[in-house]
């Protein structure tokens, strides 16, 4: 086996060694460097899987492809488990050795150059993971470089899938703060866990001491626990319970909303005390759509990114692909864009179904009439993405990235209370 081997593949390759045993090859190995080991799983004294095993323990991430009889199958399946690239089954025929060198050589070759692409935009990503060079953006990141080493709460709106929570979390690399960066969202609270939940002595805000609290969809707090975190903003202290007595905390507090929370306190939703103590610094995260040329720089982004995660090979995009997201109004904004392109990397080319189209009853142009509100446009968009789940509410909600609660809090202000009989 050794000497046909030899004289397969001796063209093809480089440095060619061959050994009869494990103790043989590591010392080659020690001598050489190989890019690829062809190891039997059944071999005199130290066996190919124990020999793979040593050699991870150590921390050797040298790519190996087992050759194994049908009666080994089960420990080959094992090996792959354990890190093996491959094996082939004997007897095999030439073409099948080649055709497994080419196949683990070319991922490898990938995980290679997806290992640089992260190091170059780990370099590149130096405001907190935020990709834009649009003057929005810009004019953004400005306001966030000056904000961050201060204290002041910070209330960021936005549209849903805009990027306020990667906003949020870029606020406190920014800063000074040495504790947590704690998220709540607060479509999941109602009166009777949040108070728990929330100021307990184990609660959130304990968590966020020393560090930043961030309440993602501020708007839906229960109106008791809004008062409850006045209290808190007010004398940095947590309110007492009937269990605990009060207790002083050190919190940065950051907020955001996708709705018009002044409309919110207009309409009593909203206690005013809170939103003029959330509103010391507004920053607003503008839509994908008014994003200009960012729009390929997070394609790019993404797709190197997302290559690297699922370990696949970038997709070449045509012409005609760059034109259909660039006409796409994208409703959904970045978290849209970025669940397009790991549907382009399953897939192997963009899904043309991964755009959701507006009903032709309502708008048969591309992208949403520029005579309606934003309000018309969210609403649109929520009943095409229903549509496209049949209705199922739980679904829906995970593509456009909010809680079902919000989903069906939408609902019933623009159809009213559904029928309980």
């Amino acid at each position: 086996m050794r000497n046909f081997l030899k004289k397969t593949l001796a063209s093809r390759c480089a440095l060619l060694e061959v050994a009869q045993s494990a103790e043989d090859a590591e010392a080659l190995r020690l001598r050489y460097h190989f890019d690829l080991l062809l190891v039997d799983i059944r071999l005199p004294g130290l066996s190919g899987l124990e020999w793979l095993s040593r050699l991870r323990e150590r921390g050797v991430r040298t790519h190996v492809i087992y050759m194994t009889a049908y009666a080994d199958l089960e420990m080959a399946i094992g090996a792959l488990r354990n890190g093996a690239d491959d094996f082939i089954m004997k007897p095999f025929r030439t073409e099948q050795i080649f055709i497994s060198m080419r196949r683990t050589l070319m991922r490898a070759q990938i995980l290679r150059e997806n290992s640089l692409l992260r190091l170059q935009l780990n370099q590149v990503r130096k405001d907190g993971g935020i990709v834009g060079e649009s003057e929005v953006m810009q004019k953004m990141l400005g306001i966030l470089h000056q904000v961050a080493p201060t204290t002041s709460p910070v209330l960021i709106s936005g549209e849903t899938g805009s990027g306020k929570s990667l906003v949020a979390s870029t606020i406190h690399k920014m800063s000074h703060r040495s504790g947590a960066f704690v998220t709540i969202d607060c479509s999941n609270y109602d009166e009777h866990t949040a108070g728990i939940d929330l100021f307990s002595n184990d609660g959130m805000l304990v968590h966020a001491d020393k560090g930043t609290l961030f309440l993602d969809e501020v708007g839906e707090l229960p109106e008791s626990i809004q008062g409850q975190l006045i209290y808190v903003l007010e004398h940095q202290q947590l309110p007492t319970l009937s269990d605990q007595a009060s207790r002083a905390i050190d919190i940065r507090l950051l907020a955001a909303s996708s709705r018009d929370l002044r409309r919110d306190v207009e309409q009593g939703r909203l206690r005013a005390e809170l939103y003029y103590r959330l509103n010391v610094v507004p920053v607003y995260v503008p839509p994908l759509k008014d994003r200009g040329n960012d729009l390929s720089l997070l394609v790019e982004t993404f797709m190197q990114e997302l290559a690297a995660e699922l370990r696949v090979a970038p997709v070449p995009l045509l012409h005609a692909d760059w034109q259909q997201l660039s006409d796409y109004p994208w409703p959904g904004n970045v978290r849209e864009l970025r669940n397009v392109i790991e549907r382009t990397l399953l897939l192997g080319q963009l899904p043309s179904d991964s755009f959701i189209q507006t009903s032709e009853e309502s708008w048969s142009g591309p992208g949403f009439p520029l005579t309606w509100n934003l309000e018309a446009v969210e609403r649109n968009h929520i009943e095409a993405v229903l549509a496209s789940v049949n209705n199922n509410k739980s679904a829906a909600a995970r593509i456009l990235g909010v809680s079902r609660k919000t989903l069906e809090r939408k609902q019933t202000l623009w159809y009213g209370a559904p029928d309980e009989s």
